[in-house]
Protein backbone atom coordinates (compact mmCIF):
# COMPACT_ATOMS: atom_id res chain seq x y z
CA UNK A 1 0.00 0.00 0.00
CA UNK A 2 2.72 2.48 0.98
CA UNK A 3 4.84 1.59 -2.05
CA UNK A 4 1.88 1.95 -4.41
CA UNK A 5 0.90 5.24 -2.78
CA UNK A 6 4.43 6.58 -3.12
CA UNK A 7 4.86 5.47 -6.74
CA UNK A 8 1.40 6.59 -7.81
CA UNK A 9 1.84 9.97 -6.13
CA UNK A 10 5.28 10.55 -7.65
CA UNK A 11 4.13 9.54 -11.14
CA UNK A 12 0.96 11.63 -10.83
CA UNK A 13 2.84 14.72 -9.65
CA UNK A 14 5.45 14.33 -12.39
CA UNK A 15 2.81 14.02 -15.11
CA UNK A 16 0.96 17.06 -13.75
CA UNK A 17 4.17 19.13 -13.97
CA UNK A 18 4.85 17.90 -17.53
CA UNK A 19 1.26 18.72 -18.51
CA UNK A 20 1.63 22.10 -16.83
CA UNK A 21 4.27 23.06 -19.39
CA UNK A 22 2.03 22.47 -22.40
CA UNK A 23 -1.60 23.39 -22.97
CA UNK A 24 -1.65 21.13 -26.04
CA UNK A 25 -0.41 18.14 -24.07
CA UNK A 26 -2.95 18.88 -21.35
CA UNK A 27 -5.69 19.06 -23.96
CA UNK A 28 -4.69 15.64 -25.30
CA UNK A 29 -4.01 13.85 -22.01
CA UNK A 30 -6.81 15.18 -19.80
CA UNK A 31 -9.59 13.37 -21.74
CA UNK A 32 -7.49 10.19 -21.79
CA UNK A 33 -7.00 10.39 -18.03
CA UNK A 34 -10.72 10.99 -17.54
CA UNK A 35 -11.54 8.06 -19.82
CA UNK A 36 -9.16 5.84 -17.84
CA UNK A 37 -11.36 6.37 -14.78
CA UNK A 38 -14.38 4.86 -16.54
CA UNK A 39 -12.75 1.42 -16.52
CA UNK A 40 -13.70 -0.46 -13.33
CA UNK A 41 -10.59 -1.32 -11.34
CA UNK A 42 -12.11 -4.71 -10.58
CA UNK A 43 -11.86 -5.51 -14.28
CA UNK A 44 -8.18 -4.57 -14.34
CA UNK A 45 -7.15 -6.62 -11.30
CA UNK A 46 -7.25 -10.03 -13.03
CA UNK A 47 -5.41 -8.64 -16.06
CA UNK A 48 -2.68 -7.19 -13.85
CA UNK A 49 -2.34 -10.53 -12.09
CA UNK A 50 -1.96 -12.30 -15.42
CA UNK A 51 0.65 -9.80 -16.60
CA UNK A 52 2.57 -9.36 -13.35
CA UNK A 53 2.04 -12.72 -11.69
CA UNK A 54 1.09 -13.38 -8.12
CA UNK A 55 2.77 -11.59 -5.27
CA UNK A 56 3.39 -7.95 -4.51
CA UNK A 57 3.52 -6.53 -8.06
CA UNK A 58 -0.20 -6.61 -8.95
CA UNK A 59 -1.12 -5.13 -5.54
CA UNK A 60 1.34 -2.28 -6.01
CA UNK A 61 0.19 -1.73 -9.61
CA UNK A 62 -3.48 -1.63 -8.56
CA UNK A 63 -2.68 0.89 -5.83
CA UNK A 64 -0.65 3.01 -8.28
CA UNK A 65 -3.59 3.06 -10.71
CA UNK A 66 -6.04 4.16 -8.04
CA UNK A 67 -3.74 6.80 -6.51
CA UNK A 68 -2.47 8.26 -9.79
CA UNK A 69 -5.61 10.08 -11.01
CA UNK A 70 -6.49 12.16 -7.93
CA UNK A 71 -2.89 13.34 -7.62
CA UNK A 72 -2.59 14.31 -11.31
CA UNK A 73 -5.97 15.99 -11.36
CA UNK A 74 -5.64 18.02 -8.16
CA UNK A 75 -2.02 19.05 -8.75
CA UNK A 76 -2.67 20.03 -12.38
CA UNK A 77 -5.63 22.16 -11.29
CA UNK A 78 -3.37 23.86 -8.77
CA UNK A 79 -0.70 24.48 -11.40
CA UNK A 80 -3.27 26.02 -13.74
CA UNK A 81 -4.56 28.37 -11.03
CA UNK A 82 -1.35 30.27 -10.45
CA UNK A 83 -2.27 33.98 -10.27
CA UNK A 84 -1.93 35.55 -13.71
CA UNK A 85 -0.37 38.71 -12.32
CA UNK A 86 2.48 36.68 -10.82
CA UNK A 87 3.00 34.82 -14.10
CA UNK A 88 3.03 38.09 -16.05
CA UNK A 89 5.55 39.62 -13.66
CA UNK A 90 7.84 36.58 -13.91
CA UNK A 91 7.70 36.70 -17.71
CA UNK A 92 8.43 40.43 -17.77
CA UNK A 93 11.41 39.80 -15.50
CA UNK A 94 12.71 37.25 -18.06
CA UNK A 95 12.15 34.04 -16.11
CA UNK A 96 12.30 30.85 -18.15
CA UNK A 97 9.34 28.47 -18.16
CA UNK A 98 11.31 26.03 -15.98
CA UNK A 99 12.10 28.71 -13.40
CA UNK A 100 8.48 29.89 -13.44
CA UNK A 101 7.35 26.31 -12.83
CA UNK A 102 9.90 25.67 -10.08
CA UNK A 103 9.71 28.95 -8.19
CA UNK A 104 6.16 30.13 -8.84
CA UNK A 105 3.70 27.57 -10.15
CA UNK A 106 4.70 24.54 -8.04
CA UNK A 107 4.75 26.46 -4.73
CA UNK A 108 1.39 28.03 -5.61
CA UNK A 109 -0.02 24.58 -6.44
CA UNK A 110 1.12 22.84 -3.23
CA UNK A 111 -2.36 23.07 -1.64
CA UNK A 112 -3.79 21.33 -4.72
CA UNK A 113 -1.14 18.63 -4.50
CA UNK A 114 -1.93 18.19 -0.81
CA UNK A 115 -5.60 17.71 -1.64
CA UNK A 116 -4.76 15.05 -4.21
CA UNK A 117 -2.45 13.28 -1.78
CA UNK A 118 -5.09 13.31 0.97
CA UNK A 119 -7.60 11.74 -1.41
CA UNK A 120 -5.02 9.24 -2.62
CA UNK A 121 -4.23 8.22 0.97
CA UNK A 122 -7.86 7.20 1.42
CA UNK A 123 -7.94 5.24 -1.86
CA UNK A 124 -4.54 3.51 -1.53
CA UNK A 125 -5.64 0.80 0.94
CA UNK A 126 -8.61 0.00 -1.27
CA UNK A 127 -6.28 -0.51 -4.23
CA UNK A 128 -4.10 -2.86 -2.23
CA UNK A 129 -7.10 -4.90 -1.08
CA UNK A 130 -8.46 -5.17 -4.62
CA UNK A 131 -5.06 -6.47 -5.70
CA UNK A 132 -5.19 -9.02 -2.88
CA UNK A 133 -8.69 -10.17 -3.85
CA UNK A 134 -7.46 -11.36 -7.20
CA UNK A 135 -3.81 -12.19 -6.83
CA UNK A 136 -3.06 -12.58 -3.17
CA UNK A 137 -2.76 -15.50 -0.82
CA UNK A 138 -2.26 -13.21 2.19
CA UNK A 139 -3.63 -9.89 3.35
CA UNK A 140 -7.05 -8.45 4.09
CA UNK A 141 -8.35 -8.93 0.56
CA UNK A 142 -7.41 -12.60 0.50
CA UNK A 143 -8.90 -13.01 3.97
CA UNK A 144 -12.18 -11.44 2.82
CA UNK A 145 -12.39 -13.69 -0.24
CA UNK A 146 -11.59 -16.76 1.87
CA UNK A 147 -14.14 -15.83 4.57
CA UNK A 148 -16.79 -14.92 2.00
CA UNK A 149 -16.45 -18.30 0.30
CA UNK A 150 -16.98 -20.04 3.64
CA UNK A 151 -19.93 -17.83 4.64
CA UNK A 152 -18.02 -16.35 7.58
CA UNK A 153 -19.59 -12.91 7.52
CA UNK A 154 -18.20 -12.05 10.95
CA UNK A 155 -14.67 -12.45 9.58
CA UNK A 156 -15.52 -10.33 6.54
CA UNK A 157 -16.84 -7.54 8.78
CA UNK A 158 -13.76 -7.82 11.01
CA UNK A 159 -11.51 -7.47 7.95
CA UNK A 160 -13.55 -4.46 6.79
CA UNK A 161 -13.20 -2.88 10.22
CA UNK A 162 -9.42 -3.41 10.17
CA UNK A 163 -9.28 -1.95 6.64
CA UNK A 164 -11.28 1.09 7.74
CA UNK A 165 -9.09 1.71 10.79
CA UNK A 166 -5.95 1.20 8.71
CA UNK A 167 -7.24 3.67 6.11
CA UNK A 168 -8.08 6.31 8.70
CA UNK A 169 -4.66 5.95 10.36
CA UNK A 170 -2.81 6.08 7.02
CA UNK A 171 -4.83 9.10 5.85
CA UNK A 172 -4.14 10.86 9.15
CA UNK A 173 -0.40 10.18 8.91
CA UNK A 174 -0.35 11.56 5.37
CA UNK A 175 -2.34 14.63 6.48
CA UNK A 176 0.10 15.28 9.34
CA UNK A 177 3.10 14.94 7.03
CA UNK A 178 1.47 17.32 4.53
CA UNK A 179 0.68 19.82 7.27
CA UNK A 180 4.35 19.86 8.32
CA UNK A 181 5.51 20.20 4.73
CA UNK A 182 3.07 22.98 3.86
CA UNK A 183 3.77 24.91 7.06
CA UNK A 184 7.45 24.91 6.08
CA UNK A 185 6.46 26.72 2.88
CA UNK A 186 4.11 29.08 4.69
CA UNK A 187 1.00 27.58 3.12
Amino acid sequence: MVLGFTLGSALGAALAVVMGFSQKLTGVLRPILTFSQTIPVFALAPILTLWLGFGMSPKVAMTVLIVFFPVVSAFLDGLMRTPQAALDLAQVMGASPIRIMRHLRIPAALPGLATGLRLAAVYAPIGAVIGEWVGGARGLGALMIHANGRMKTDLVFAALLVLSVMTVVFARLVALALHRLLSRYGV
